[in-house]
């Protein structure tokens, strides 16, 4: 039963780490992996010796600690919500509404989004329009980038990220809030000492393996919100290894950019991990 999943990781996962040696040669197609030139730290020296990557990494930074800060705490929110209903088909119900938009695909929730949110004819922009105000550049005003691609995140994955808490939630020992009743305890303190401390392990878990992705902000979505308008606000690093080596055919450049990514995320984990031990968490490992 493990051999597929072995299988996918090793396939795809393990073997293709092998090629970010190219991260360090000139690599040509024409002359293969083994026949193209050693460079060394040439891309890597090129890349942040380049203004365009302090540009990238605040862009990035900035996307990642929304998503961190705005976009992490509400799926627990949302669970702990859920899980004090005690009307089951209402919960059912709510459940489904909100997993829903999961399973739409990212050009689905841009093209929602461009509908909306235009100013012609857009929903937003009418509705402002009919209160006497002017209409609003939603989708080519920089200001606005970073909020839509957060409250796009949120609306999509908040529901469907309610699952492993819930799941966290229905391991709690039901007896722990019978005895609580009976010591007088309303249902804030059953979920400040009992709720909250039963899935402090499954949070601290999540947002550690969150830290790994902290620099991938979602390349699809990134792609076909940017335009001329805001691209300054909206170029971030997974964006720019696909300009630079799908369309310039820069493949040893953008390799190097995605490697730094990964390095990042690494050293994230690595760190978040051994605060979470000292703090007397059990980590990731």
């Amino acid at each position: 039963m493990m051999l597929p999943g072995l299988l996918f990781f090793v396939l795809f996962k393990y073997l293709p780490m092998w090629d970010l040696l190219i991260a360090f040669k000139d690599y040509q197609p024409a002359l293969g992996f083994w026949g193209s030139r050693w460079v060394g730290l040439e891309h890597f020296e090129r890349f942040f010796s380049d203004p365009v990557f302090w540009q990238l990494f605040r862009n990035t930074a900035i996307l990642a600690i929304y998503n961190i800060v705005l976009f992490f705490p509400l799926p627990i929110i949302v669970a702990l919500l859920l899980n004090e209903l005690r009307v089951q088909w209402f919960k059912r119900t709510v459940q489904t509404f909100i997993y829903i938009p999961h399973f739409f695909s990212i050009v689905v929730v841009v093209g929602i989004t461009y509908v909306m949110f235009t100013t012609e004819g857009g929903i937003v922009n009418e509705a402002v329009s009919g209160l006497g105000a002017e209409k609003i550049n939603f989708l080519t005003e920089p200001d606005w980038f970073r909020p839509m691609v957060t409250l796009q995140v949120i609306w999509k994955e908040t529901g469907y990220g309610t699952i492993i808490f819930l799941a966290a939630l229905a391991g709690v020992d039901p007896s722990l809030y019978e005895a609580s009743k009976i010591d007088g305890a309303n249902r804030w303190h059953q979920l400040w000492y009992i709720t909250m401390p039963a899935i402090k392990s499954t949070v601290v878990i999540l947002l550690i393996l969150r830290l790994g992705h902290f620099l991938d902000t979602g390349f699809e979505q990134m792609l076909l919100m940017i335009n001329a308008l805001n691209r300054e606000v909206g170029e971030v690093f997974d964006t720019y290894v696909y300009v630079n080596g799908i369309t310039q055919g820069q493949f040893s450049y953008s390799t190097t950019v995605g490697l730094f990514k990964s390095v990042v995320g690494l050293l994230l984990v690595v760190v978040a991990n051994y605060i979470a031990r000292k703090l007397g968490e059990e980590g990731v490992y």
